[in-house]
This record gives structure tokens, sequence and C-alpha cells, in this order.
């Protein structure tokens, strides 16, 4: 946060394709206050249905669906939305090529994103996003969002890209929310150990799992 303290989460995450569609399930190991949190998504590549999530919360024992009305909201504290944890529909949006660009030294278009309706603003929280699309890898590496209370912004940018296995793969990224030019708070994934190909079972990416754990 804006006084330098820290939180930190440690997460097991598996990912499964199904054609287009993709699946995601992960495990929180620490600290003990959000040990076996666990975590479920289905994101679907059909724009006319809506991804799926759900978050099972060991202290209460509890599985909660999280509905669209929702996905607006931090995931787990941090400066991600549950919006973020999926892919966006891009049918839902229009797009406008604003020029060509770098972002450290690689050749990025930079794209203005507007929402089509006020639907997809309140899902995802955000009603405008300029971002930055690797020409290469096609990967977005930087991005800003405003938000769709208006008073803050949040900056997406991703310091972390390389070649696994050879897959462009995301090793670090960052959230931050400013208020003006104040940073509020600033969130950082680092994934380590990637793994492609690992023929994961159809039924690790189910709500008894999730509720079971690792």
């Amino acid at each position: 946060d804006k006084n330098g303290d820290q939180r930190q989460r440690l997460i097991r995450s598996f990912n499964k394709d199904r054609g287009e569609d993709r699946q995601r399930i992960m495990f929180f190991l620490a600290p003990a206050d959000v040990k076996d949190t666990a975590f479920l998504t289905y994101d679907y590549d059909d724009p006319e249905q809506d991804d799926d999530q759900w978050l099972y919360l060991p202290a209460l024992n509890k599985t909660k669906r999280i509905a669209s009305s929702d996905k607006s909201g931090a995931f787990m504290g941090s400066d991600f939305n549950y919006s973020d944890m999926t892919r966006r529909n891009l049918n839902a949006y229009d797009f406008r090529l604003i020029k060509e660009d770098e972002v450290r030294g690689r050749k990025a278009w930079l794209i203005e994103a507007l929402p089509k309706n006020r639907e997809e603003m309140e899902e995802t929280g955000y009603k405008k996003s300029l971002v930055f699309v690797d020409q290469e890898s096609f990967v977005v590496v930087r991005a800003v969002h405003w938000t769709l209370d208006g008073n803050r912004l949040k900056y997406q940018d991703v310091p972390g890209l390389e070649k696994i296995e050879g897959i462009w793969t995301i090793i670090r990224m960052t959230m931050t929310t400013k208020k003006a030019k104040n940073t509020l708070h600033q969130t950082e994934l680092d994934f380590q150990n990637t793994r492609y190909n690992q023929d994961l079972p159809e039924e690790m990416f189910s709500v008894r799992q999730l509720e079971k754990g690792l």
C-alpha cells in the first residue's frame, strides 16, 4: 500500500483448455488466514454465455458463486477484480487503433477499448481502457483502465514475458490503483514453475475439488 506495507499470498494454479473454452482452479497455500481458500473459473468463448466463477471459503465451509454484479469487486483484496480473472468478451467492445508504439523496446499497438453497453461496464468495473498489445506475442503488455466510479485509474503492466515450451507466457504482472497522481496500492503477481501439456483430469476443475482442496 502507500505506506509500503505488504501482504503476501502463495497460490497454486491449474489451467485447462477445452477447445476454445478455458478452465482454471486456484488454491491458496499460505499464509494461514487464507490457506485452503480456492477459486474456480469457467471461461467461455461463446460471447452469449456468462463466465462461471466460484469461491470456496474454508472458514465458513461454504462455496460462493460469484454473480455478474459482483465481478467488478476486488479479488481476494487485491487490485485485480473478478472480471480480470477471465478473458474479455471482445464482441462487447468498440475498438480503435490509435497508433503503433513501443513497450520496453518491443513494438506494440495502442488500442482504445470502449464497452458498448452499461452491462459490460458494470460487470468489469471499467468504462474505458487503453491497451498495448505486443506485436510479436499478441499479449496485452500494458493497459490503463478508467474505473466506472470515475475517481480512480488502474494501471496494468507485464514486466515479465518470456517463451516457455515455445509459448509466450506472462511470468510477472502488476496492477496499480491510483487516485489523481497518488498511488493507493499495487498488486504484483509472480509466476514460477509454469509447465504445459500436463494432461490434467477433468474432475480437477469442479466445485467438489474446490472444496476438497489439493
